[in-house]
């Protein structure tokens, strides 16, 4: 029996996550959630006023995840869904109880990273809370066989396309 397939394309803010879901879900024509949309209200007032997010913050955040990726499996639809999902705990709460996750981490050098945060238009994430992102960031290791490590420093089409690659590869192993 099928079910869905879900990607979280992780990694600290500015490395590409939205955008790059965006054009692979027209691409691949799969459903797209942004994490930021499932954030609570106190979460985002939090963010908006400079506060860098606790761990407490970010549980009622993170089951909200855990949710969608278990509502995709079940309605047997694939999907991509954006979040940062910065330390191992974060990613254990993402995988409880779900089956066929992949994390697709997209990561960077901290300058590069700034480089692209600083051009963004629009989004409640300041530049001088990038620092503290690095810092949480607990970088995958070997025993998280269920993550794909994407460079980030490649032109935007480049890296897409190898996150594209990754999906629809892991689409037909996992449904054959």
């Amino acid at each position: 029996m099928a079910v869905g397939n879900i990607f979280i394309l992780m990694g600290v803010s500015s490395t590409g996550k939205t955008t790059i879901g965006t054009a692979i879900s027209h691409q691949l024509n799969i459903k797209l959630i942004d994490g930021d949309d499932l954030h609570p209200r106190a979460n985002i007032v939090k963010m908006g006023n400079g506060i860098p997010l606790d761990d407490a913050d970010r549980l009622p955040w993170l089951e909200r995840i855990n949710d969608a990726a278990f509502s995709l499996e079940q309605k047997n639809e694939d999907g991509i869904i954006i979040c940062s999902a910065l330390k191992k705990h974060y990613r254990d709460l993402i995988r409880k109880g779900n089956k066929n996750i992949t994390f697709i981490f997209l990561h960077g050098e901290f300058d590069l990273v700034l480089e692209r945060m600083k051009q963004r238009k629009g989004h409640f994430m300041k530049t001088d809370m990038l620092k503290s992102q690095f810092d949480t960031l607990e970088i995958p290791q070997d025993d998280e066989k269920d993550v794909i490590f994407i460079d980030i420093n490649a032109s935007f089409e480049q890296v897409t396309e190898n996150c594209r690659k990754i999906i629809q590869q892991k689409r037909l192993d996992l449904n054959s």
